[in-house]
């Protein structure tokens, strides 16, 4: 396994790789989201992060993924959801599998390869410090905004 983040990349929405090494040096908030979920709603929750912490080095990332049968949308239509619906001007990839067989290798890096730190459901969220390593994981019903997440993000960037 790779040292840390920066040795992978991904797909985005108008599916041009991209290398995660252009996040090096900044905090990241990676996501595995869904169009058609209970928890959809956090995108427009994430966006509000993104936009409070970005000019101090925060990035969020969302990785729409259908492995819990919830994300209907593919590329461009999956981007218009998410920038028409919750404004998200944050990177979104394309649609992958956090878990499984198939598991991203993103997504593999940040569970460490242990089942039981993959995502159990959409909207799981890792926090990678600005080494690239994983700092902590919430799970899907942690809110963007919760008191605990928010106060490690701002301990990560300083």
């Amino acid at each position: 396994m790779a040292p840390n983040i920066y040795e992978y990349s991904a797909r985005d929405t108008a599916g041009r790789q991209v290398s995660l090494s252009t996040y090096k040096g900044k905090v990241m908030l990676i996501v595995n989201t869904a169009s058609d979920c209970g928890y959809t709603p956090q995108l427009g929750l994430l966006e509000e992060l993104h936009q409070m912490y970005q000019d101090r080095g925060l990035v969020v990332i969302g990785f729409p993924s259908a492995s819990f049968a919830q994300e209907p949308l593919e590329g461009e239509d999956l981007m218009q959801f998410c920038e028409r619906n919750y404004g998200v001007t944050f990177p979104v990839m394309s649609k992958v599998d956090v878990t499984g067989t198939t598991i991203h290798p993103v997504f593999h890096f940040l569970s460490e390869g242990r089942e039981e730190a993959r995502p159990q459901w959409n909207f799981f969220k890792y926090l990678v410090d600005r080494s690239g390593k994983v700092a902590n994981m919430y799970p899907s019903n942690t809110e963007p905004g919760d008191e605990a997440l928010v106060a490690q993000i701002e301990r990560l960037l300083g």
